[in-house]
């Protein structure tokens, strides 16, 4: 069994003495704090935080860490306080602890909720000190690898939330080795007879083809010393995961597979990565369309390399990862590199980078976690950001942003900044204007027009897929949905007390300090939001504001003057019903609906009727003069059926300057085809010179403004 002097002896090679007599002081009072506690396989319980440091250790992770490691589970586990913690090791270990540590002592009925409450937390921690990431994912690969003991139900939750989360995560910040290995141990758990099956697959095809791939590794060892070129050839076999999704995305079965097998050649410096390739590109001949410069082009995770596939002996497919030292470093530890490379006391810009890099992506975790709703909200986001294919794409001076495939021009906008998404207006692409919504392709040159004033849409969530712009724009729609029914419901409850020759400005404030408290509400603000959503009737609560403030009783409210309809207010707390389409011009009264605030319909609408039961909720609206925004309108068209209808349709309404919105056909019988039309028009008059228009032509036997039930 591994010991605490064994590892000891380990840390010798780049730890002091001080701080590995630290780190066995950190042993010793996690074997105290855990006396009498065993795991599920029955070993005493400290042999896990003892396996999960000499994970660490095999990374040079520093003694905080590695002591961290140790007492990972005493706050969680025992009744040792954090405070305790940081009186016996000092604060930075007690944070690393606490960062690692469950939100234990709150009881969840819902494991998912409990899931998304423990990795905010963890993520609230990682911005404070990236380290706590690299514990979890030792801890998470411990646990992983000690499975066997579990119902295999509970083997596939934990395995598939590893893949989910941890394994991603891993790859986010590059620690290939901890990836490769949580991704095989979580298919081993999911899929166990699949899994099986294709190691004894790969351990046949090593036998079968270990003549050809020992003869690959000769052929380019020899082109390399022929050349002069420094570098050493190694094999190198896919990870299990890697090639069971190969076979699902391809299918194919594990025969059909050539490149199960590849090679990585090591060099010493970045000309010469670049030389090899010419090098092997002459011995071999590529196959098109399969090289990557990750080197000019490094991933998120910092992760640089090139990538070539050859058809090498007998057609096979080659497969050739070219790489300095430093790069392989980098590919197997990631983020771990700069504690790697800091053990060895050396500058490299490399792993100096990799941690810029990781406290960049933390960042905007954090920024998704302000905008996000709550824990589960936040979690669905974090999955989202973890980790698609990507593409590369350049701002105008030249700087390379990566998003993830199908991203769009509110993705690359959001990605320079929050604020430059929001102001967003339209984009040009290569220099050329575009639509918002168009899938970016790498190599495309992207820039944003912005202004003042302008605001997110809507609509933009049907096409973003980075979680940051979704995040940020529902944050945005949240904030001015609130503040749009604030100003709704305040000018709401002002037009009540004017009946009774009051107004807001004219009320004491301890008689809206009183109802507040009466209704158990924060602040104004918090009242007016709910009147304007609907929730609160506005009149009831004019009346016992007028009652406080006249006194004795009051008379029955007068008829209140009509509530204005302003401009902007179809975006936020007023909205124009869809089943009857009001214009300006037409006769109108509002409905207060709940979550939804004043919904305006035309008076004839057919249902206003059982709306309109409740007087209270109902609201005179009236059209103001000079408003400058379009608005939907539904028409139903008998048309003689004819070839190019929807064309002749299209022209007309251009040459009326509208526009369509949507537009359906539907056969009525051999001689009329019927067509329900939804146009974008300025008022009643412009829709009513449209409809003339399409009754002038001979074709078009009837035209209705339909309100749809």
């Amino acid at each position: 069994m591994f010991t605490i002097d064994d590892l000891a002896d380990r840390l010798e090679g780049y730890l002091s003495e001080e701080e590995i007599r630290q780190v066995k002081r950190a042993f010793y009072y996690a074997e105290q704090a855990h006396d009498g506690q065993r795991r599920r396989s029955g070993e005493p319980y400290v042999t896990h935080p003892l396996a999960v440091a000499n994970i660490l250790a095999n990374m040079h992770m520093d003694h905080q860490s590695l002591m961290a490691a140790m007492l990972h589970d005493v706050i969680e586990d025992t009744g040792v306080t954090r405070e305790a913690l940081e009186e016996q090791f000092g604060e930075e270990v007690g944070n690393l602890v606490d960062g690692v540590s469950k939100l234990a002592k709150i009881a969840y009925e819902d494991k998912a909720v409990a899931q998304a409450d423990n990795l905010q937390k963890m993520v609230l921690a990682m911005s404070r000190d990236i380290r706590v990431i690299i514990v979890k994912l030792a801890d998470r690969l411990h646990n992983m690898r000690t499975l066997g003991s579990l119902r295999p139900d509970k083997k596939r939750r934990i395995a598939r939330e590893t893949l989910d989360i941890y394994a991603r995560i891993a790859d986010r910040l590059g620690i290939n080795t901890i990836r490769v290995e949580l991704e095989d141990l979580s298919f081993q758990a999911i899929h166990p007879m699949r899994a099986e099956r294709i190691r004894r697959a790969v351990v046949r095809a090593r036998g079968n083809r270990r003549s050809l791939v020992r003869q690959v590794q000769s052929t380019l060892q020899q082109c390399l010393d022929d050349e002069q070129l420094p570098g050493t050839v190694v094999g190198r076999q896919k990870h299990l995961l890697s090639i069971y999704r190969k076979m699902r995305d391809q299918h194919k079965s594990f025969t059909d597979l050539m490149d199960v097998f590849g090679f990585r050649i090591i060099t010493n410096s970045v000309d010469a990565c670049y030389r090899i390739l010419g090098a092997v590109h002459n011995l071999y001949k590529p196959v098109p369309g399969r090289f990557k410069d990750y080197i000019a082009i490094p991933k998120a995770n910092g992760y640089q390399s090139l990538h070539t596939t050859l058809f090498g002996i007998n057609g096979y497919p080659i497969e050739v990862q070219i790489r300095t030292r430093d790069m392989e470093a980098m590919a197997n530890n990631g983020i771990a590199a700069h504690w790697l490379y800091k053990a060895g006391q050396t500058d490299q810009p490399i792993a100096s980078g990799s941690h810029a890099r990781a406290r960049e992506w933390v960042r905007g975790l954090l920024e998704m976690q302000r905008h996000a709703g709550n824990s589960l909200e936040f979690i669905e986001h974090v999955k989202n950001d973890l980790f698609p294919d990507d593409i590369y794409v350049f701002t105008p001076k030249g700087e390379i942003m990566e998003l993830p495939r199908g991203a769009t021009a509110v993705d690359f906008a959001y990605m320079v900044h929050t604020d430059v998404g929001n102001a967003c207006i339209a984009c040009r692409v290569n220099r050329h204007l575009a639509s918002l919504s168009m899938p970016l392709a790498s190599g495309q040159t992207v820039e944003i027009i912005t202004a003042p004033g302008a605001k997110p849409n809507q609509n933009w969530l049907g096409f973003v897929v980075t979680a940051k712009a979704r995040s940020a724009i529902r944050h945005f729609l949240k904030h001015q949905q609130r503040s749009d029914s604030i100003l709704l419901g305040r000018r709401l409850l002002n037009k009540s007390l004017a009946a009774f020759d009051l107004s807001l400005d004219q009320l004491p404030p301890g008689i809206m300090e009183a109802l507040l408290h009466e209704e158990n509400l924060e602040d104004a603000d918090e009242l007016y939001h709910t009147i304007g959503l609907g929730g609160r009737v506005t009149y009831s609560i004019a009346r016992r504001l007028a009652q406080a403030e006249i006194g004795g009783d009051l008379a029955p409210l007068p008829e209140m003057q009509p509530l204005a309809i302003e401009v902007g207010d179809q975006n936020s707390a007023i909205t124009f019903a869809r089943c009857c389409y009001p214009l300006p011009g037409d006769d109108v009264v509002g409905h207060l609906s709940s979550g939804k605030g004043v919904v305006i319909h035309r008076r004839e609408c057919a249902n206003l009727v059982g709306l309109l039961a409740d007087p209270e909720k109902s609201v005179e609206v009236d059209w103001p003069g000079g408003l400058d925004q379009e608005l939907p309108s539904a028409l139903r068209l008998e048309i003689e059926t004819r070839r190019g209808l929807v064309a002749e349709l299209a022209a007309l309404v251009d040459d009326a300057d509208a526009n369509i919105e949507r537009i359906d056909t539907e056969e009525h019988d051999a001689r009329l085809t019927v067509i329900h039309i939804v146009l974008m028009v300025r008022d009643r008059v412009h829709l009513a010179r449209i409809i003339k228009r399409m009754r002038n032509l001979t074709h078009i036997e009837r035209v209705t403004r339909v309100i749809q039930r």
